[in-house]
């Protein structure tokens, strides 16, 4: 197995660069990675005190540093020490830079401003942890997205992580013998979204929930049976209101809240109307 100490600096809170690189060692089998986070790096001085931990432990260094003078500061401690130093947004930053025909600002955090953008998502968290598990349905017309699902398909996960980018998500659980309210029926403004999920992977879940809370025993809650008859209820729902269904067995909760965001802006797309210009001379 290939051992790898990985460092990470950052200006900022690093949330980007650990994306990135998490994202890139996703696509490597048998490694095993030490990772090295710096974030907040916005001064020399900073900067030296992490070079002893750069030395004693050689490796591959990832950074994002908008500042000139930390940047060339790391980069001359890299090539002492014989280390790679990869600038992992530059690429991106260039080639924005030549399409736009301006320069990049260069200030650290930017991306973390706290302006309307900022202010927005909080809103939307909020509102997505006052109307889990359905809660709250007279508010629902509120909403952008409302998640709806048997328990343990994911709803309150992928509403959580839906509301850190801004969306307004409120989720319900569908329940064979408690219909859901009547509100739920008639909304207009938010996209509903039918979550589903094979039974043999809901009782393995469900399973392991019940570990979690010492409760071992066998109930209904994980009757093979009646776990069937629950995917099949809500699925006729989904299909008798004509609701986009996503099924969540393979579907990590980022890539179940991308199918939902894709739905949304399909959505919205055909609801926008066509700009209509002057016609050409």
């Amino acid at each position: 197995m290939t051992r790898l100490h990985l460092h990470l600096l950052s200006d900022s809170t690093g949330e980007t660069l650990e994306m990135i690189a998490k994202a890139a060692l996703a696509q490597f089998d048998e490694t095993d990675v030490q990772r090295h986070f710096w974030p907040m790096v916005r001064s020399r001085q900073h900067l030296d005190r992490i070079v002893p931990d750069l030395a004693a432990n050689p490796g591959l260094v990832l950074f994002t540093l908008v500042n000139d003078e930390t940047r060339a500061r790391l980069e001359e401690h890299c090539v002492m020490l014989g280390l790679p130093a990869v600038p992992v947004l530059d690429a991106v930053t260039e080639a924005l830079e030549t399409h736009l025909g301006q320069e990049a600002h260069g200030r650290p955090g930017r991306q973390h401003a706290m302006d309307d953008a900022y202010f927005r998502r909080v809103d939307a968290i909020h509102y997505t942890i006052a109307h889990d598990d359905g809660i709250a349905h007279e508010d629902w017309e509120e909403a952008d997205i409302v998640l709806a699902g048997v328990s343990r398909s994911s709803k309150t996960p992928t509403s959580i992580y839906l509301a850190n980018r801004g969306y307004k998500v409120a989720n319900i659980p569908l329940v064979v013998e408690s219909p859901p309210p009547p509100a739920l029926f008639t909304l207009r403004r938010p996209l509903v979204v039918g979550l589903t999920t094979a039974p043999d992977r809901l009782i393995q879940v469900r399973r392991n929930r019940l570990l979690t809370i010492a409760e071992g025993q066998e109930t209904s809650y994980v009757d093979a049976e009646r776990v069937a008859e629950e995917v099949r209820f809500a699925r006729r729902m989904f299909a008798d209101n004509d609701w986009p269904v996503i099924d969540v067995t393979r579907r990590s909760i980022e890539e179940t809240a991308a199918a939902v965001i894709r739905l949304l802006t399909e959505r919205d797309s055909r609801d926008t109307p066509p700009v209509i210009g002057p016609k050409p001379i």
